[in-house]
């Protein structure tokens, strides 16, 4: 899907918002209480192409940024620049650039991560919270010391190396990115790849990407998981229970880090990028979520 095919089919508004030190890029849709769309790795605002309409249409105004580090949003150079808290002040930033003072939170993978940041660092701005295979930060650390998932995670520490990474992921037309993206269904079609290598290809592109983990590692280091915060808003965890990257047990958040579940949606045939595969079970839940409808 082009582009202009993309404007075309829901009107969508695209623009950059200065936000601190950075500049990120988002495209919008539709009026309404706000939501905030976060892709995870290896995407960028294209993942949530299949929700982005259907949420417009359900009558909210819809946002979804490439993050620090992606696409055409700004890529700092210094590891240190992809802290959690520093995602966590990007997306407070943007909601307030776009004119609201709070809105509602949808994040995959490490845009899960942020959106769990986000949730407890600055609380007052998500009225709702809205996870995709995305562990809380608590769980994926106590999940890493064991063997299944140090087994599934080992991209992880790949990924804190330097300048090898780089290398390998540009190889054979990033073939290491496009294996990330085996398992959804239906799968991508040549057109849908091709914006994926477009926003890989931008210049500095995928070091910006690999410095999330590279960063995590050096958080995880210093035990940063054992100063969080209670999570206040009221919050929905929706699991593919095919994911090869995280397993089973990551969904279940511990109720004193997220007293306010609302529940744990397991989805037995989603994968990783649920969002994907699961798409109308997934637009459902989340409208409903949002709308207060059960």
């Amino acid at each position: 899907m082009s582009a202009a095919e993309d404007k075309a089919s829901i009107d969508l508004r695209e623009g950059y918002a200065e936000i601190g030190d950075v500049k990120l890029h988002y495209v919008e849709a539709g009026e309404g209480p706000l939501i905030v769309l976060l892709h995870g790795f290896p995407e960028f605002w294209f993942g949530w192409r299949l929700q982005i309409e259907p949420l417009a249409a359900a009558g909210f105004r819809v946002v979804a940024p490439d993050m620090r580090g992606y696409n055409l949003s700004s890529r700092p150079d210094d590891v240190g620049a992809y802290t959690t808290d520093k995602l966590a002040a990007d997306i407070r930033g943007l909601i307030h650039e776009r004119g609201a003072e709070s809105a509602m939170l949808v994040g995959h993978d490490w845009g899960g991560t942020a959106a769990w940041a986000t949730a407890m660092i600055h609380p007052e701005v998500v009225d709702r919270l809205a996870i995709l295979n995305a562990a809380h930060p608590r769980k994926l650390a106590q999940g890493l010391h064991h063997p299944d998932q140090l087994r599934r995670s080992w991209y992880f520490f790949f990924f804190a190396v330097p300048e090898l990474p780089e290398s390998v992921v540009h190889a054979n037309n990033w073939h290491f990115f496009r294996h990330f993206l085996r398992d959804a269904r239906p799968a991508y079609t040549t057109e849908e790849l091709d914006r994926y290598v477009e926003a890989w290809s931008q210049d500095g592109a995928s070091t910006g990407m690999i410095n999330y983990y590279r960063s995590s590692v050096r958080q995880s280091q210093k035990g940063a998981a054992e100063a969080l915060r209670p999570v206040q808003a009221p919050t929905l965890v929706i699991w593919g229970e095919r994911d090869h990257y995280l397993g089973p047990d990551l969904a279940e958040p511990d109720p004193d880090d997220v007293p306010h579940l609302d529940r744990v949606e397991r989805l037995p045939e989603g994968s990783h990028w649920v969002h994907h595969d699961e798409a109308e079970s997934v637009n459902r839940l989340l409208i409903d979520f949002f709308t207060g409808n059960r």
